[in-house]
């Protein structure tokens, strides 16, 4: 049930995919923003958030188990910690994605910032860096690399072929989409006018699915793109406490 096996690219297969993974992302992220709403507005205790991640992991697996697939023929687990081989591409992978392209966000979001916004550098960090790390990695990026790269992108390569080769890595018209999903699924939940720029990480988030076959390299990037981004923001005096 991957991007790998006979696809059937019909007109009818790919309007009954697109038609499937629309309610599922509609369902799974209008359920997000109650959960949202419901613990910011009626003061409701925080652990209540943990039911985000939850429904981003949960809901396809259900979808699975209603379409009698097997959830784990999508590739959506995590390596063993054993697994070493699996860890080592997972951390050379993202080394040459940040050499890459590192230095240029970082030149961009400077001339961005200054130029545009006016805004001095030189501000503090955010405390507790640590409890950051951990947030964005395992209650943010693990969750939504499994919904939008794990199901989403590999769904719609059954329908998609990938046609096109990305530094060596053979890609489709699947990981557009997903990445669609992914920008506006942002703004389902918290509209922000910046959203739909969030498509162009997805799409190295897609990149990274296709180059290692799992969700955890797309994760770990997704992860460093949050952390930088809100590192950058504390230092630039646009968030801070």
């Amino acid at each position: 049930m991957t991007g790998d096996r006979a696809d059937d690219t019909s007109q009818e297969a790919r309007r009954r995919v697109f038609l499937e993974l629309f309610w599922l992302w509609l369902g799974t992220l209008l359920a997000i923003r109650a959960v949202v709403e419901l613990q910011g507005g009626a003061g409701l205790p925080e652990w209540l958030l943990a039911l985000v991640p939850l429904l981003f992991i949960y809901a396809p697996v259900a979808l699975c188990r209603f379409r009698k697939v097997d959830s784990w023929s999508y590739r959506l687990s995590i390596p063993a910690f054993r697994d070493g081989a699996a860890w080592r591409q997972i951390v050379i992978v993202n080394i040459k994605v940040v050499a890459l392209i590192g230095l240029p966000f970082l030149i961009g979001y400077h001339l961005y910032q200054t130029i545009l916004f006016g805004h001095a550098p030189g501000h503090l960090m955010p405390p507790d860096s640590l409890t950051l790390i951990a947030f964005q990695l395992f209650f943010v990026a693990v969750p939504e690399e499994f919904f939008y790269r794990g199901y989403f992108q590999t769904r719609l390569n059954e329908v998609l072929p990938r046609k096109f080769s990305i530094f060596g890595v053979q890609m489709g018209w699947g990981s557009v989409w997903a990445s669609i999903f992914f920008a506006f699924g942002h703004t389902l939940v918290l509209f922000q006018w910046w959203h739909f720029a969030t498509f162009f990480p997805g799409m190295v988030f897609a990149w990274l699915r296709e180059k290692t076959g799992g969700v955890m390299a797309g994760a770990v990037f997704h992860a460093l793109c949050n952390i930088a981004v809100i590192h950058l923001d504390w230092y630039y005096g646009i968030i801070g406490p």
